[in-house]
């Protein structure tokens, strides 16, 4: 073949795998308006067009196959067929009987060896259906005249149908018939050129190996442009610091320009989904409506190349799954036609993308039993487990609650999957559900993998970069203040920000770098958030937040949890870039994986996840003692007892503008006699999504982050069992149990919140 030869194949492969993607867009929207000449127009053309080039190029088999579905489409076009499910589905088949075969010339050239004859019978069969009356409306020509003024749909409508016997174009019988004047028809002819010009003419093709070789020279650049501007900091020549001003503003501009021809719709991605809903509803004998909003929310194309599949498996498992029969839900009182609804929107620098259906819901009651059946978790976890966490284990390997496997899902292979590919670029998913309501999975990613913005901080005279993205706040803490606002006990420091426990994590100390000696006179505390959970490094330093260029890290450092890539700071050094979420787990501020500790072997891998946790202690009489997950704890407050009150038969209090209701662990809300001198209520406040209760206890005792051991387990309601705490026997709270047994219902929606 020659090189003009192989130019022409690859721009014939890559505008027909553009329109065959355009295509199957146009026949789902079909579908709900069959008789939209201009979208059955532009499909004709489309096929037309790929029918036309094949035979040039001497693919037979393509040439034929395209013959047969151009020939349904003009009955279409004309108004003989009226477009069916039927009809659509064997054109659809014809669509994807093209693009196989063009896979096939995409590697050597030749069309496969696969037969299409059954798709070409089938299409067939419709040439031979008699003629249909003529659909209404007009073409492309009609509709501009149309809304000029300068005919009415009377016109329109008999010059259709005289067109039934009459070869000749609309225009032309139009102006025979007296209904429009010729210039008119002219100017309409002319605006329909002009428009196909400015789709044509407004962007060309390149390709995305130059586009990313560009995107690295700008990374160069940004990385020496930064070395310029610490140069001219530091630097008296005015003339040398004007100019690295005006090499700023250029660079930065060159690199918002490039980032830009990077950055695709997601409706690129989206795009794809009103097919594969529409044939898996078709499978499922189910209605499904598929909205979509934000389609023209921007994304770096490495990240949309990212989330194509996970969407796809979350789509596939919302209609097949989440989506009752039309049956089932008239019966509940539901249209029988089930909704879909795909949402993205920026926020804080990430995109976030929700996809919801109104369907059964995923019950976490039915997780649990599947997930204790399968060894899972153990049934005293299970009986332990929020309603929210249950909803987490979807995502474990393998999980599924589908009562029988299909050919569209249910094997337990996906979930998992998905959770894995989303945060390999650095997001996060999450599943709210409500039964017999729906079920929304949420999902956010960062804009772009490329260039961002950082924070860079020091420890120990070395300088690390935090993505923007996952930093929420900075705290500097100075004097007296900084010794005496962090109560670090048992190897557990936690800082009180605005009445609520921070953990705390020293960057010197997660790194294994030495500590600072000499008083403490400073304290930088970087707030961040990982998984859901906030929780503050400490540095040494914070300098400033600027754009970095990510580099990732060899292979022989990509096990290090801590680190997310490199970056070249101005001076020319290397900074480490830190991985948020890989420190919160190295420091167990949140479990190594937070799924995995659901994993493991029963009951054995429930108490080393336990042995783990950082509890707090706490006094319920004079010799009884307490504990309960310091992870669970939101706030320790002190209420005045004459600031007691009573609701629906409950001691309550005026907490933060609402009422709190308080539970009684050791017994001391019963006494009626409040005196002066009695001292405050000790009370642990424990929030979920919105609801907050406060455990009453005797005394704050400690925090104890060390190994659970003798562990007993307990009949008594309330207690999980008994474990040795620094070196006493101690109680183990089940939170959840005791504000069930109080509220039956507070935990109800909590998934959903």
């Amino acid at each position: 073949m020659s090189i003009g030869d192989e130019d022409i194949f690859r721009e014939f492969l890559i505008e027909s795998t553009e329109n065959l993607d355009q295509l199957d867009r146009d026949f789902v929207a079909l579908e709900s308006n069959p008789t939209a000449r201009e979208r059955l127009g532009g499909i004709f053309r489309t096929i037309h067009t790929i029918k036309g080039t094949s035979g040039f190029l001497g693919l037979s088999k393509l040439e034929a196959l395209t013959h047969s579905g151009e020939s349904v489409l003009s009955r279409l076009r004309d108004g003989e067929l009226v477009l069916t499910p039927e009809i659509t589905s064997v054109l659809l088949s014809m669509v994807d009987g093209v693009r196989r075969i063009l896979a096939c010339v995409a590697v050597d050239t030749t069309e496969g060896g696969e037969d299409f004859s059954s798709i070409v019978e089938a299409l067939d069969v419709f040439l031979k259906t008699p003629k249909a009356a003529a659909a209404q409306g007009a073409g492309s020509l009609g509709e501009i005249l149309l809304s000029q003024g300068a005919i009415t749909q009377e016109e329109v409508s008999a010059a259709l149908e005289q067109q039934k016997s009459d070869p000749r174009k609309i225009g032309t019988i139009l102006i025979e018939r007296g209904a429009v004047k010729p210039d008119a028809v002219l100017d309409a002819l002319s605006m329909q050129n002009d428009a196909r010009a400015a789709v044509s003419d407004s962007s060309i093709r390149v390709d995305v190996g130059l586009l990313d070789k560009l995107m690295n020279l700008v990374g160069e650049l940004v990385l020496t442009r930064n070395q310029i501007l610490q140069v001219a900091a530091q630097g008296k020549d005015t003339s040398f610091v004007a100019t690295s001003q005006r090499l700023n503003l250029i660079t930065t501009e060159l690199q918002e320009g490039v980032m830009k021809t990077r950055m695709q719709p997601i409706g690129n991605v989206w795009s794809k989904f009103p097919r594969v809903v529409r044939d898996i509803a078709l499978a499922c004998k189910k209605q499904v409506k598929l909205d979509m909003v934000g389609e023209e929310t921007d994304l770096d194309r490495t990240i949309v190349e990212a989330i194509k599949d996970p969407l796809t498996h979350i789509v596939r498992n919302s209609v097949d799954h989440g989506i009752e029969l039309p049956e089932v839900r008239v019966a509940q009182g539901k249209p029988s036609t089930g909704r879909l609804l795909l949402r993205a929107f920026h926020e804080g620098g990430q995109v976030n993308i929700e996809i919801s259906d109104d369907g059964g819901g995923i019950d976490p009651e039915k997780i649990r039993q599947k997930a204790v059946s399968r060894g899972i978790i153990s049934p005293e976890r299970a009986q332990r487990m929020s309603d929210r966490e249950s909803l987490g284990l979807i995502f474990m390997p393998g999980f599924s609650t589908a009562e029988k496997v299909t050919n569209v899902s249910g094997r337990g292979v996906g979930m998992d999957v998905v959770k894995t590919n989303v945060e390999k670029i650095g997001g996060t998913v999450d599943v709210q559900s409500k039964p017999g309501q729906g079920t929304t999975i949420k999902i956010k990613i960062p804009l772009t993998l490329a260039i961002i913005p950082a924070l860079i901080v020091c420890s120990n005279d070395e300088r690390f970069a935090i993505p923007q993205v996952s930093l929420l706040e900075l705290v500097r803490l100075e004097g007296e203040q900084a010794m005496k606002s962090i109560e670090s006990i048992h190897g557990a420091p936690v800082y009180r920000l605005r009445g609520n426990l921070l953990p705390l994590v020293h960057l010197n100390h997660t790194l294994g770098l030495p500590e600072r000696s000499g008083k403490l006179e400073v304290l930088n505390i970087v707030v961040l958030r990982a998984d859901d959970r906030q929780f503050g490094l400490v540095v040494d330093g914070v300098n400033d937040t600027e754009e970095i260029v990510v580099k990732p890290l060899g292979k022989e450092l990509k096990g290090l949890s801590a680190f997310a890539g490199a970056t070249i700071m101005g001076d020319g050094k290397v900074a480490l870039i830190l991985d948020v979420l890989g420190l919160a787990q190295r420091a167990n501020v949140i479990s190594e994986v937070r799924d995995r500790n659901l994993a493991g072997d029963g009951a054995g891998a429930e108490t080393n996840e336990e042995s783990k946790r950082a509890m707090l202690v706490f006094g319920v009489s004079r010799d009884g003692r307490m504990a309960m997950p310091l992870s669970m704890v939101a706030r320790l407050e002190e209420f005045r007892r004459d600031g007691l009150e009573r609701s629906g038969g409950q001691h309550v209090v005026q907490y933060r503008g609402e009422i709190l209701p308080l539970i009684d662990l050791c017994g001391t809300l019963d006494s009626s006699d409040v005196a002066d001198g009695d001292p405050p209520l000790q009370v642990v406040v424990y929030s979920e999504h919105g609801k907050s209760v406060g455990l009453v206890v005797e005394r704050i005792l400690d925090v104890v982050e060390q190994t659970a051991s003798a562990m007993h387990r307990s009949s008594c309601p309330g207690i999980l069992g008994s474990a040795v705490l620094a070196g006493k026997v101690t109680d183990l709270l089940d939170v959840h149990g005791v504000i069930r047994a109080q509220n039956a219902h507070f935990f109800d929606g909590a998934s959903a919140a």
